[in-house]
């Protein structure tokens, strides 16, 4: 199999990641006094300028096995959904509110994207994709 050019998803990915859990441990160190929001919204806001970056530099890959990227991501994605689920709940049941909660619930969006989409993404790299005749 010939090595393909493929844009720095992965590296893009941990970054965006790595924004969010800056933002989180931000909201956390100031809970349960009021938060300034700001830095925590600027961090989310460049996470998912770069999750929104990442799939259009994904959608620009020639013979790309986007038949493997949907079967193994979308189970992905359940199981991230889920556990963004849970997670949301624990904030609700520990009583967050307002604007902490709406950016720790945006965060935890791109958190079960983001995660999802690396996963496929490290399959579907090495996946040959269909000829052109089978799909």
């Amino acid at each position: 199999m010939a090595e393909r050019d493929m844009p720095p998803v992965t590296q893009v990915g941990m970054t965006s990641l790595a924004l969010i859990v800056a933002g989180g441990i931000y909201l956390a160190a100031h809970l349960p006094q009021s938060v300034p929001l700001t830095p925590a919204i600027v961090l989310l806001a460049l996470s998912a300028l770069l999750l929104a970056a990442n799939l259009f530099s994904l959608t620009r890959v020639h013979d790309f096995a986007w038949w493997r990227f949907r079967q193994v991501g979308l189970w992905a994605l359940l199981a991230y959904a889920i556990t963004a689920g849970l997670i949301e709940y624990a904030f609700l049941r520990n009583g967050l509110s307002g604007g902490p909660l709406i950016v720790l619930t945006l965060s935890l969006v791109i958190y079960a994207l983001h995660v999802p989409m690396l996963i496929a993404f490290t399959v579907a790299r090495y996946a040959e994709p269909q000829s052109r005749s089978a799909g």
